[in-house]
């Protein structure tokens, strides 16, 4: 007898609903990826698990391995904290309907993008032609440290020998409506902690201390003024923004001898890490010679920027959202990272979503008639490419 599921696959709206009820709090898989496995199992997916380093991540493939067309989808289940569930209209993980939305945590980032084409690739499983492939990679890992979600399907399909031809990353990247916006590029992403260390004296005496906070001052004031760029053909300018400063110093008559601060930069394609790594450090050692301190960094460069030039996969997009909405979709390259920085060196890459007004707030929600609308585009776009 086979065993009936849960819900049904080819219903968006019921599989996000389904998705959402799943506490799914990074990195905790929460019964999601369980959930994902068996409706495009019994679809005729090929499923694994490739979990990783206390990571859920599940990769599943409709047709032969080595498919000289191969269409991936990518997106994630995991969600940021609820914030105070007291102050949520409905619970955070209800997956409440009312006013002709869909309530809870993941509603827009990005459980509904996920069932979306999901059940579009299910609905389509019938219409494949024997040689040709479709590939979901989903991971459990996208909005924390990223190192062993989609970093670690890729790998593994690396290893195995799977590949996708082109992709979509189903992330909320519309702005105000369903289908004003796709990206088709992101900024490069480095955040940079600074250390001064100088010589702790009594605040009536700073001649006897070496005050690492003027310099500090200084060399925040330096970074934040500089004009990194003025933007290019694709990229919005690059940008700098100081996010701390701290001396964790309680007493008011004492020169601290250590300050901290951070700082976090969007980066365009006048730029690489390893170029703004330089500058910034020319820039720290400058001030700190100038002060006769010593500055330590650390930096972390959590993506370079990335580009998949306007072209086919973008049109097929575009030709959909067209049909269905009405809508020229911009082709973007705004908002901050996604997993598509680590796509990218595999093969083309487009995100396209939702509208994403309310991802990450208390009462996220997403209207239901998008949903559907959503899963109608990825089917058109999956009848594109495969035509």
């Amino acid at each position: 007898m086979t065993k009936q599921l849960p819900v049904n696959p080819s219903d968006p709206v019921a599989l996000t609903a389904a998705l959402i009820r799943c506490h799914t709090v990074t990195p905790a898989e929460g019964g999601a990826l369980v959930l994902l496995e068996q409706a495009l199992g019994a679809a005729g997916f090929a499923c694994h698990r490739v979990d990783r380093a206390g990571t859920p991540n599940l990769f599943a493939r409709l047709g032969p391995k080595g498919a000289a067309r191969s269409f991936g989808f990518n997106g994630h289940t995991d969600v940021v904290p609820t914030g105070p569930e007291a102050s949520w209209r409905f619970g955070p993980f209800s997956a409440q309907e009312a006013e002709g939305r869909l309530w809870g945590r993941g509603a827009t980032d990005m459980k509904s993008g996920v069932a979306a084409f999901v059940a579009a690739a299910v609905d389509f499983a019938s219409q494949m032609a024997a040689d040709d492939a479709i590939i979901i990679a989903i991971t459990g890992d996208e909005e924390g440290p990223a190192h062993d979600g989609t970093l670690a399907l890729l790998d593994w399909m690396r290893a195995n020998g799977e590949a996708m031809s082109v992709c979509i990353v189903g992330e909320p990247t519309s702005r105000a409506v369903l289908g004003d916006m796709m990206k088709i590029g992101r900024r490069g992403s480095m955040n940079v902690s600074i250390t001064l260390n100088g010589q702790q004296g009594h605040a009536a005496y700073p001649h006897m201390a070496r005050n690492p906070v003027p310099a500090m001052a200084q060399l925040i004031d330096r970074l934040s003024r500089a004009e990194l760029d003025k933007g290019s053909d694709h990229f919005d300018p690059s940008t700098l923004a100081a996010v701390t400063i701290d001396t964790g110093n309680p007493a008011t008559n004492v020169i601290p001898a250590q300050c901290k601060a951070g700082v976090n930069i969007r980066f365009n394609d006048h730029h690489s890490g390893a170029s703004l790594t330089a500058w910034v450090e020319e820039q720290a050692l400058d001030v700190a010679q100038a002060f006769g301190i010593e500055a330590k960094l650390d930096i972390s460069i959590s993506g370079e920027w990335f580009l998949t030039p306007p072209g086919s996969l973008s049109a097929l997009i575009g030709e959909a959202v067209k049909a269905e909405t009405g809508l020229e979709a911009v082709q973007s390259t705004s908002g901050g990272t996604s997993d598509a920085r680590f796509i990218k060196d595999h093969c083309p890459v487009v995100e396209f979503g939702l509208a994403g007004l309310t991802m990450h707030q208390i009462d996220e929600n997403v209207l239901i008639a998008e949903i559907e609308t959503l899963k109608t585009i990825y089917g058109k776009v999956l009848r594109g490419y495969f035509a």
